[in-house]
């Protein structure tokens, strides 16, 4: 069953070294997931799942060790998926997922193995709930890290356009990861999400299955709309015992 969550976003803007002369814009939202990384690792997991959106190359499994680059936007930098050399695998991280790494590697992540999971936009609510219950049977004690962006149609400079109803959208999303609240995310219309180009949608659906039956409790770490684009950090973990 489910013990913790760490819900951060994907932009590969959140690395230093991508942003440039404009990282310093997105350090709250790098200390918010340092956050949210070290309430996970508090949680003591057997087993690490980081789930994020992938295009069709990066979809399936990623087994721990799995590497991954920013090349692609101009940086000489590489990761890979956890600590130590893992399994050898021909594949490599989508972004959102070499995002992930970035973020493991930045906490100097030793505490579980870790796997990667990258998801495809389209896959259905139903689909991506069972693919949750999935993760969340595995193992006695896993946990996730799950990446995915809200909606980039927040201003008139979002790489969507404005759009009236994207807003709304994120303040949604916002409040159900932050309140650990799984049948909202299990209702997220996958339709809108898309239109509003909202990244998170199927992994945060993935959480809900993951969390179903596991009482857990949210923490809202950091919400706004660098960009145009909805970036949301939260924190699940278990509820503690009531006390006398």
């Amino acid at each position: 069953m489910l013990v913790a969550a760490a819900v951060c976003p994907c932009p590969p803007l959140l690395v230093p070294e991508v942003a440039a002369d404009a990282a310093h814009e997105l350090d709250a939202a790098r200390a918010a997931c340092a956050d949210a990384l070290g309430m996970l690792a508090a949680a003591r997991p057997d087993r690490l799942v980081v789930v994020g959106p992938a295009e069709q190359s990066g979809r399936g499994p990623h087994p721990q060790g799995t590497p991954g680059s920013f090349r692609g936007f101009g940086v000489d930098l590489d990761v890979r998926l956890g600590p130590g050399e893992g399994t050898v695998s021909d594949r490599t991280l989508p972004p959102s997922l070499a995002v992930g790494a970035w973020l493991l590697e930045r906490a100097g992540w030793a505490d579980a193995p870790v796997e990667g999971l990258g998801v495809g936009e389209p896959l259905a609510p139903e689909r991506c709930v069972e693919v949750g219950r999935e993760i969340g049977a595995r193992t006695p004690r896993p946990a996730l890290l799950v990446m995915g962006d809200a909606s980039a149609c927040r201003t008139v400079k979002a790489p969507g356009y404005l759009d009236e109803r994207a807003a709304p959208f994120d303040a949604e999303v916002a409040r159900a990861l932050g309140a650990a609240d799984v049948p909202a995310l299990k209702m997220l219309d996958p339709e809108l999400a898309y239109e509003l180009k909202a990244s998170g949608r199927a992994p945060w659906q993935v959480l809900a299955g993951a969390a179903e039956n596991a009482d857990l409790t949210g923490t809202l770490l950091y919400e706004d709309a660098p960009y145009g684009v909805g970036y949301v950090v939260a924190a699940w973990s278990r509820r503690a015992p009531e006390t006398a």
